[in-house]
């Protein structure tokens, strides 16, 4: 059965992929909306940076955040500065690595989503004397649903499924930075592979639940 840790990393968890995620949609959307209409030589350059998490190691991601808003680093001195202490080993710190580290599972399926849609909804729009923020919330949401519901299904569950980040920004703080995946690894390295078990088989059901899911809404579309 699950322990008192087990149940408060897995609420961490879910308050962190939730956080996360809802992050990501505002951030995301404007970026993948000026990567989808752009015509910028810079196009290129963005997109890599944003997809850079899919090929980079999440221990170097989680350096460079260590980096960066550790006491010596441009954040930590600016967040340090405005009252708010250092952001590692916090959950705002682990709220920052996840937004970095999952980014690119919101951004590209947004991005084709306003893809998709193509030139002629927004002409239409244009015809009709609509302004650009009319058009975006009137039109461009609406026909971009179901890249909305995919971005947030996959940045959920990814942020659900992180480690190295995590560990390397939060470390191993139990009911403040302790997630699933590092209390698996505890479990693991004290040999209770009965506990293991039971966030492990959760979590593998979680995720066959989040790609039938995603199959299942591709299908449908394709109908």
């Amino acid at each position: 059965m699950m322990s008192a840790a087990d149940l408060a990393a897995i609420r961490l968890t879910l308050e962190l992929a939730a956080v996360t995620t809802a992050i990501l949609l505002v951030i995301g959307t404007p970026v993948a909306w000026w990567l989808a209409r752009t015509r910028s030589a810079f196009r290129g350059a963005v997109g890599a940076v944003v997809a850079l998490p899919l090929v980079l190691p999440p221990t170097v991601i989680g350096f460079y955040l260590l980096l960066l808003m550790g006491p010596h680093g441009p954040v930590g001195q600016f967040t340090q500065a405005l009252g708010l202490g250092l952001l590692p080993f916090s959950f705002a710190g682990l709220v920052v690595g996840s937004v970095f580290y999952s980014l690119p599972f919101v951004v590209q399926p947004l991005q084709q989503a306003f893809e998709a849609i193509g030139e002629r909804p927004l002409e239409v729009a244009a015809t009709l004397r609509a302004g650009a923020l009319d058009t975006f919330f009137s039109v461009v949401l609406p026909l971009a649903r179901p890249g909305f519901v995919t971005a947030a299904v996959l940045g959920f569950a990814h942020t659900v499924g992180e480690f190295g980040v995590v560990l390397m920004i939060g470390g191993n703080i139990p009911e403040k930075t302790r997630v699933v995946s590092v209390q698996i690894y505890d479990h693991v390295e004290a040999l209770e592979y009965a506990q293991a078990h039971w966030l492990s088989a959760g979590m593998v059901v979680f995720s066959f639940l989040v790609l039938f899911l995603l199959h299942s809404r591709k299908r449908g579309g394709v109908r």
